[in-house]
């Protein structure tokens, strides 16, 4: 007996979006740079630390004290849940002169990397524990540039986790400053800038570029955070954040409605370890 390939061809359309979601996500996501990433089922990340030994210099006696140590449970909760979804009628597939389901699907993908980039970047900012002010004008200012970067290069510097490279994650309005300070430094590196214009690195530091509102006052699901005004600053792979199975898609025939309801949706949390939570600095703009 034939069967129709309908069912079929939807299959493997909502495989094929769920795969350029994913695709898209990693490409896009500054978190994905800057954390490291779980996509595991596990619902909880356990990462237990001791306490610091101190190493003790002494005389030649052979004897010595064993000192007692302690151990602090620490782990990764997943808590919320980011969900965008749309339903297109069946009309506007058809009378539409392009591919609605395709455009849907990228907007989709803009909004749940956008939310996904603000709830990863704020949450880390509220539980790190390095601090920086930068001098009057900020990132704007392109005096200030190299006084700000050497200040933060300073604050995580000597650490055996550098070596995983460092970031900075700047809002576009802040890419001012940086842009006639790459111009007018050195020789080779201000002609690149002067020809190709802002550059992605400064002092071996990734720089990373969001939209203007992406630090700010807000409250994302669980948790609440005030970040306006602040900017980040750090090493790589020293968070993390979660994302158990990825973002998926479902499309969906809806009783009393032509056409699909799409909806993307996943699970995602984050983690500042405590014993590294100095290498990652919020910055305040004065």
């Amino acid at each position: 007996m034939a069967f129709p390939n309908v069912i079929g061809s939807t299959a493997w359309r909502s495989k094929y979006r769920t795969n350029a979601i994913e695709q898209a996500l990693r490409n896009m996501l500054v978190a994905e740079k800057i954390c490291e990433v779980d996509r595991s089922d596990a619902l909880t990340i356990k990462n237990p630390y001791g306490t610091q030994p101190t190493t003790v210099v002494q005389a030649l006696t052979g004897t010595y004290t064993p000192a007692e140590f302690t151990i602090t449970d620490d782990t990764l909760t997943v808590t919320d849940e980011f969900i965008v979804s749309n339903h297109i009628f069946d009309f506007e597939d058809v009378l539409c002169n392009f591919d609605l389901f395709a455009s849907r699907t990228d907007e989709m993908i803009y909004s749940v990397a956008a939310s996904i980039d603000k709830y990863v970047l704020n949450n880390i900012l509220e539980d790190c524990t390095g601090t920086y002010t930068t001098p009057a004008g900020g990132f704007t200012t392109a005096a200030n540039i190299n006084v700000i970067m050497s200040n933060l290069l300073s604050k995580v510097a000597g650490y055996a986790d550098a070596y995983k490279g460092l970031y900075l994650v700047i809002e576009n309005t802040d890419v001012v400053g940086f842009v006639q300070a790459q111009a007018t430094n050195g020789y080779s590196f201000a002609d690149a800038a002067l020809k190709n214009g802002f550059m992605g690195g400064y002092m071996g530091v990734d720089i990373y570029v969001v939209r203007t509102g992406t630090f700010s006052d807000t409250t994302q699901g669980t948790k609440t955070y005030t970040n306006a005004g602040m900017r980040m600053f750090g090493v790589k792979g020293v968070t993390t954040y979660a994302a158990p199975r990825g973002i998926r898609y479902e499309e969906k025939d809806v009783s009393g409605k032509t056409g699909k309801e799409i909806v993307a949706y996943g699970y995602i949390g984050y983690k500042v370890w405590a014993p590294k939570a100095a290498l990652t600095v919020e910055i305040t703009l004065a």
